[in-house]
């Protein structure tokens, strides 16, 4: 993918590496994951328990004035995008059955 003139090809495709990334990485961990493309929105990685299919996230990869960073759907941040082992983790207690 090239960037076209406002650069937002680019910036797709890092969003979408980054998600991939930390899908692999929850995946073998055993979560359902899967990157979504809403029209007109950001793609987004979609997370989910398999054990309990109601324990689920939507993640966002955002770039910031301080780097990528990974988000809750409910804009906060989880980890930054180069900690993905820590993101996975994260996301892991959450979606945890207690």
């Amino acid at each position: 993918m090239t960037p076209d003139e406002t650069g937002t090809a680019a910036l797709l495709k890092s969003r979408m590496e980054y998600l991939e990334t930390l899908g692999a990485e929850l995946a073998g961990r055993g979560f359902r994951v899967r990157v979504t493309l809403p029209r007109d929105q950001a793609p987004s990685l979609h997370v989910t328990n398999p054990d309990a299919a109601a324990l689920s996230e939507n993640i966002l990869a955002e770039e910031g004035a301080d780097g990528w960073w990974f988000w809750w759907s409910w804009a906060e941040r989880i980890a930054p995008a180069a900690d993905v082992a820590g993101a996975a983790e994260r996301v892991a207690r959450v979606l945890a059955v207690q």
